[in-house]
């Protein structure tokens, strides 16, 4: 039976790819479960509504947290190799 190569890049690269492609997912449910559950730990208090909203503010903060964890890990990753080295070939041939 033939061994299966992995299609392109690292498995650092792939799993970069992997939380951003998750990052996509984690927004809506944090957003959904932040305004659910909020609303109903206020609706204990008998206060659905306030709850809710700060539910769905600490859904939104939670969000934009992990975009900030992304966003670090994709910063300290290294760039593929030719990459920066193709980019400046393409501005010193590039005219304006």
């Amino acid at each position: 039976m033939p061994m299966l190569k992995p299609e392109g890049g690292t498995p650092q690269e792939r799993a970069l790819w992997g939380d951003l492609i998750g990052l996509g997912m984690v927004f809506p449910i944090a957003i959904c479960l932040g305004y659910f559950i909020g609303r109903y730990i206020g609706g204990y208090f008998g206060h659905a509504y306030g709850g809710g909203l700060w539910g769905l503010g600490w859904g939104i903060a939670t969000g934009f947290y992990e975009l900030y964890k992304v966003t670090m890990r994709l910063s300290k990753a290294k760039p593929p190799e030719g990459s920066a080295k193709d980019a400046r070939e393409d501005e010193e041939h590039h005219e304006p």
